[in-house]
């Protein structure tokens, strides 16, 4: 969190424009934006919102017999027209019962490239070891894009039944639900942020909220957009849609990637032509009553092509920010999971009952990390995602909650400590849908203040400025009344300790009351570690992102680590910047107890919590011989012994501890195949290796058994084996026409890399293989290999005869550069050909029975004549 000093110049109020289109006629003010860009004759789609859907029908058949209208699922006042004649659009806009048209659907795409999970940044990882119980077991969270892999070995038993016709199953669907809510089964970096929640899949072919008897029916609670568009600028009816189901369905909130086009330019609505703003990638994206998330890199600066706000109207977006390696998909998924967490937190407090999205929100933007420009801005909205403060909120019930109708207000009390270093409360509600095409789409417009209660003075929220200029764009935030946005946050920096008053009130509510809610924190000073935490356990030697929040002044520190029941500090880095807040450490390659220390202007410092590390002990299959395999890992320093792990049903279990660094395993003993193993440290699991199938990608002791030369003069072949163990004796063996006899044999069997020969070979093509035998007896062969043996000054030529069409091959050892002729009994030429190959193919289509001659002649001077048969 970034601490703002102000002066009270400051504090002087931007004047807010309201935003919005030209003055238009009735009819074109029903288009939206791109629809009045496009020409009359090129619009044979749109989307039609209607006053009366019968009587638009009716009007429809008179006026255009041809076109096609198909109302939207659970939506019968929305349909899409089709098969629309030249001027279509003009003779739609002119009808009566026409509110708006808009675009169909338009063709979503992935917002991600390269995926990657760090889940230390956004203090998802924390969260886990602090709130072990919070698992988000019996929620749900939808994925709308493609199909994800309901097999994946980290979404595996979780997976909603959902149809796969007509989609497909794609690894970007898969990543966004491994983000959210993977197990862990594969490895360390499987598990995301709510590992025990269920997943669902929804389809984004359609843009339009999905029916919300099928979201309740499927106890959806959050729901994943890492999709977008082109850029959109206005408030279509998806953002109205969408808007509307915050109101149907409280309790679901809707998550949405602001898009991968930070670095281009908006082509429509106030902010047209203006490079690098307001390039949210779809008008759904414009919704209030959802979170829109942009990107940033694993120090948490901003990514380029995370997409920017304002909205259309000059509304706060992105609302937050939050890790994504590959592009805004993957922060959106992180923000996703982190809800899930929050609603987790929230329904052990209240009997399993979901809070409402506008609470989830309220919690976790007023938990957020300031980045970027001090206080909110257009790029990174809050700030940072805090998933740990977010929890903490509603685990500390730092919460208000209220309603307030037209030109009443609410009182709350709050009291601010002694030592505070800041002083933050975010207000959140969901506000009713505005109509399509707004100029604004605040409807309900609510007010907060903060008051301290013995000298009276006021703060209000933090405003933009949101005029449609770059420079004004820039501009930092300043304190003022919000009349735009349905969230607003106050922070204040030092606050006095003593009695405050937070103050709601209702500006503008057009009728009834509107319901509200306010998270609220007090930070005191100094650093406070966020990873490695108690419990938590960081990779041996890797660098690893230490991670620390700092309220206080820039400073610089030395960081220290030491071993449990050491007194002696080992100095890792001199002159850190506290500011920065994370440092890449590479621990030493031991399983152990640590602490981390940073050391400022030679104070004691503060020291994290204790935390292992160790190395990956690297799992590896040594060999699989049904129904027998061997797996061995790495003699990690510092272990006492190494747990063993199995998949049962949806999650790795504990299978054994051993002291020893193999383990003999048959298919009888797991439902699964599939192993890890971590080293115990102090009888604590150390860093698990990734999760093997030993049944997969394994021979039995043979990784390979191959002939230096498939056509030579010397025949010499090269083994590859896993392991020896137990391993007694291996035999080179050739075939001939009893069967397959003894050449070579290797006895005892001790380096895993052999090689053999065969010092009498058989000119021409012969089968060879190895065979294998095991002190228990056991007998295991390789494949069969084909191998030609030519002498130095010889050719071979196969099949002979040959049938007319099959190809003739020509084998001559050393590979030159061969020319091959082909004649029939009358001198005639029939086939001509120059190559270079080992193995040499001429073909014989349309070649009549009878007696060939071919002439075989190398560029290294070598000729040949041999007979050919063709029948």
């Amino acid at each position: 969190m970034r601490v703002l000093f102000l002066s009270f110049a400051s504090l002087a109020l931007f004047v807010v424009p309201r935003l919005g289109l030209a003055q238009k006629s009735t009819s074109t003010s029903r288009l939206a934006p791109p629809l009045l860009r496009a020409s009359a004759a090129s619009a044979r789609e749109v989307r039609v919102q209607v006053t009366s859907g019968p009587d638009f029908r009716r009007w429809l058949q008179q006026q255009m017999p041809n076109a096609h209208a198909v109302a939207s699922i659970n939506q019968p006042a929305l349909l899409t027209v089709s098969n629309l004649p030249a001027a279509g659009l003009r003779k739609l806009a002119a009808c009566p019962w026409v509110r708006f048209m808009d675009q169909p659907n338009r063709r979503a795409h992935e917002e991600t490239s390269v995926a990657s999970a760090d889940l230390t940044l956004n203090t998802l990882a924390a969260v886990w070891h602090a709130f072990p119980d919070l698992t988000g077991d019996g929620l749900t969270v939808s994925v709308k894009e493609q199909a994800f892999d309901t097999t994946d070995l980290d979404l595996r038993g979780r997976a909603v039944p959902f149809s796969l016709d007509g989609r497909n199953i794609t690894s970007h669907a898969t990543e966004m639900a491994t983000f959210i809510a993977g197990a862990g089964n594969t490895g360390p970096l499987g598990r995301g942020a709510a590992s025990h929640a269920r997943i669902a899949s929804s389809d984004f072919a359609n843009l339009l909220p999905d029916d919300a008897a099928v979201l309740q029916a499927q106890g959806v609670s959050v729901q994943n957009h890492s999709y977008g568009v082109a850029i959109e600028n206005y408030y279509g009816v998806e953002a109205v849609a969408y808007d509307e189901q915050a109101q149907q369905l409280p309790s679901l909130l809707h998550v949405f990637s602001s898009g991968n086009s930070g670095d281009q330019t908006s082509p429509e609505g106030p902010y047209a032509g203006l490079a690098g703003v307001a390039n949210l990638t779809g008008q759904l994206k414009q919704s209030k009553n959802t979170l829109s998330v942009g990107a940033t890199n694993a120090i948490k600066e901003l990514t380029p092509r995370s997409s920017r706000g304002p909205a259309y109207d000059g509304r706060l977006k992105p609302e937050l920010v939050a890790y994504g390696a590959g592009g805004s998909s993957d922060a959106a998924a992180l923000v996703s999971g982190a809800a899930l967490l929050v609603q987790d937190a929230y329904r052990a407090q209240h009997a399993g009952a979901l809070p409402p999205s506008a609470l989830v929100k309220a919690a976790l933007l007023n938990a957020t990390d300031d980045i970027g420009s001090a206080g909110p801005d257009f790029a990174t909205g809050f700030g940072e995602l805090d998933a740990l403060g977010a929890v903490q909120t509603i685990a500390e019930r730092r919460l208000l909650e209220g309603s307030v109708a037209n030109l009443t207000q609410r009182t709350f009390p709050l009291t601010v400590p002694a030592g505070a270093q800041e002083l933050k409360l975010t207000l959140a509600w969901n506000d009713p849908a505005a109509a399509a095409n707004a100029s604004q789409a605040l409807v309900n417009d609510l007010d907060i203040e903060l008051v301290a209660v013995g000298s009276g003075q006021r703060w209000r929220p933090w405003v933009l400025s949101p005029t449609p200029r770059l420079d004004s764009l820039a501009l930092p935030a300043r304190r003022g009344a919000d009349h735009l946005n349905n969230v607003e946050q106050i922070t204040v920096a030092v606050p006095a300790p003593g009695q405050y008053q937070v103050v709601v009130k209702g500006y503008a509510v057009t009728s009834g009351s509107q319901p509200f809610y306010v998270a609220y924190e007090t930070t005191a000073p100094g650093l406070h570690w966020t990873w490695p935490v108690a419990g938590s356990v960081v990779e041996a030697v890797q660098p690893n992102y230490v991670r620390w929040q700092w309220l206080g002044p820039a400073a610089m520190a030395t960081l220290q680590f030491r071993f449990a029941n050491d007194t002696q500090w080992q100095t890792v880095a001199t002159n850190v910047p506290v500011q920065a807040g994370y440092y890449a450490w590479a621990p030493p390659d031991t399983a152990a107890t640590v602490q981390l220390r940073l050391q400022l202007n030679g104070t004691g410092g503060e020291e994290s919590a204790s935390f292992l590390i160790s190395p990956d002990p690297k799992l590896r299959t040594v060999y699989y011989c049904s129904p027998q395999a061997l797996l061995a890992w790495r003699a990690v320093p510092g272990a006492e012994q190494y747990q063993l792990y199995t998949l049962r049903g949806r999650y790795l279990e504990p299978l054994r501890t051993t002291s020893d660094t193999t383990l003999r395993i048959a298919d009888t003993e797991g439902a699964a195949p599939y192993y890890a193993v971590a080293p115990l440290v102090q009888g604590q699991p150390g860093y698990r290796s990734l999760t093997l199938n030993y049944q997969q990608g394994t021979s039995c002791y043979i990784v390979s058994f191959l002939p230096r030369q498939v056509v030579d003069a010397t025949l010499r072949f090269d083994v590859q084996l896993a392991s020896t163990y137990q391993l007694v004796s291996a035999t080179l063996e050739r075939q001939d026409a009893t069967g397959y006899v003894a050449l070579q044999t290797a006895s005892p069997v001790t380096a895993t890399s052999l090689q053999f020969a065969d010092a009498a070979p058989t000119q021409g093509s012969s089968l060879y293989r190895i065979r294998l035998v095991t002190a228990t007896g056991a007998t295991f062969y390789s494949q069969a290999e084909r191998v030609y043996y030519l002498p130095d000054q010889d050719v071979a030529v196969f099949p002979n005869p040959i049938q007319s069409g099959q190809a003739l091959r020509v084998a001559v050892t050393g590979a030159p550069v061969l020319q091959l002729r082909l004649f029939d009994n009358l001198g005639r030429l029939r086939r001509e050909l120059t190559t270079d190959g080992v193995i040499n193919e001429l073909g014989t289509q349309g070649l009549k029975p009878g007696s060939y001659l071919l002439r075989v002649e190398a560029n290294d001077g070598r000729r040949w004549t041999r007979h050919v048969m063709v029948y």
